[in-house]
């Protein structure tokens, strides 16, 4: 487990996941980062993120001028991002300089659109668990309605030498 994360209950659940805790797991940094808050992760289970949508989104300026819409790729990219933070807190490899990699992205299906001022919901599952590749179940929503949703592959892989 991280360095902070608060570790509750016999079913390692972790809460009290700020920021600070999502910067150290992932290696994004704005206009990239889209996970703002964590509420919940069982480990080797689900996790339940958020993600505030502003109007202040980069981009907002071109998707759409004058009827915002968070892209339906970048949906899919909060929930991946969630399910790093997931893959990192269960392998325990918070700063490891380990990334999660997509691999694939299967029945992606948009159902509504997000607009600024939204609170979205990212909810991600472990479907399967291999010795190096991850298949997650995710689900974007906004005040319970779905949004978006999707299954994707992933692996954890060393960061790429520069």
């Amino acid at each position: 487990m991280s360095d902070g994360a608060e570790k509750s209950g016999p079913t390692g659940q972790i809460v009290d996941y700020d920021i600070h805790k999502v910067l150290k797991a992932l290696p994004h940094r704005y206009p990239l980062l889209l996970v703002d808050r964590v509420r919940t992760i069982d480990l080797g289970e689900r996790i339940h993120a958020v993600k505030a949508v502003s109007m202040n989104e980069e981009f907002f300026q071109g998707h759409f001028p004058g009827a915002p819409i968070m892209p339906g790729v970048l949906q899919i990219e909060a929930l991946a991002q969630a399910a790093g933070i997931l893959g990192i807190e269960t392998m325990n490899l918070a700063d490891s300089g380990k990334l999660v990699i997509f691999m694939g992205i299967e029945n992606a299906k948009f159902r509504a659109p997000v607009t600024p001022g939204c609170l979205l919901d990212l909810e991600v599952e472990f479907l399967k668990k291999g010795s190096r590749a991850y298949k997650f179940a995710g689900k974007a929503s906004v005040e319970g309605k779905v949004t978006c949703q999707c299954e994707f592959t992933a692996m954890m892989a060393d960061a790429p030498s520069q």
